[in-house]
């Protein structure tokens, strides 16, 4: 397989093949924190193999924290300058790591997992728990809440709320699979799942626990395990649907 250069798409360019590729040809680490004691300033950090590319130090004369690739970090705790270690481990084998989200002009709240690859808009939040896979799409202002899944290559409009719990299917395999697209401003009740290749139209709302298995028109109303059409969006839905901009600002 061809590799993948990042530097020269975006998410939205994204095939499964490509993501498939970057994820077989990846480098796999073992990724964990080395906690140490002992004679350290004899140990020469800077000089060591794979120091700043592979692992990183913070720490002082007798104390300190490794961090990152296992495979380097192990022959420092074998030292004869460490007199004892603990190892808490991260990732193992992992083929993708975490997004650095300093980039993000969002509310990212703590415990949100966000893999590299993704595009998160301005004014978005990301809640507890919630885990958005590579590839995937986060409009602007669009609230992604507690615990929901949101699948590769997924893509999300602007001003959304999907609610807690929901999943958001992903396609990476099969591979020829469609992704996921929920259009701007569609509100996703909790626990909800949207099932790969459907396209939720503009303004539409579905219901909690709905199943959605088939593609739903612009400002229309779907419940149901599969999902049907209950009624076309209305004064009293939109009231019980409002986006509201004050979640969404970041000052």
């Amino acid at each position: 397989m061809e590799s993948f250069d990042n530097s020269k798409k975006s998410p939205r360019d994204m095939t499964s093949e490509e993501i498939i590729a970057i994820i077989a040809n990846s480098r796999k680490k073992n990724i964990v924190r080395a906690y140490v004691s002992g004679d350290l300033d004899k140990l020469n950090v800077a000089s060591m193999d794979g120091y700043d590319s592979e692992f990183e130090f913070i720490g002082c004369d007798t104390f300190g924290v490794f961090f990152g690739n296992y495979d380097f970090i192990s022959p420092v705790l074998k030292s004869e300058y460490v007199s004892s270690s603990k190892v808490e481990w991260i990732a193992r084998n992992s083929a993708i790591p975490l997004s650095d989200i300093s980039q993000f002009n969002a509310r990212i709240e703590p415990g949100a997992v966000i893999r590299e690859y993704v595009k998160i808009g301005k004014n978005a939040v990301v809640m507890m728990g919630a885990v958005i896979n590579l590839g995937a799409i986060v409009g602007e202002g669009t609230m992604i809440d507690m615990n929901v899944v949101i699948g590769a290559r997924a893509q999300i409009g602007k001003y959304c709320h999907i609610g807690a719990g929901s999943v958001i299917a992903g396609v990476v395999e099969p591979p020829n699979a469609t992704p996921v697209v929920i259009e701007d401003r569609v509100v996703v009740g909790a626990n909800a799942v949207v099932l790969e290749g459907v396209k939720v139209g503009e303004g539409s709302v579905i219901a909690a626990g709905a199943i959605v298995v088939d593609s739903v028109q612009p400002y229309t109303v779907v419940a149901g395990m599969p999902a049907k059409v209950i009624k076309k969006v209305d004064e009293k839905t939109v009231g019980k649907t409002q986006i509201l901009e004050e979640l969404r600002k970041l000052k």
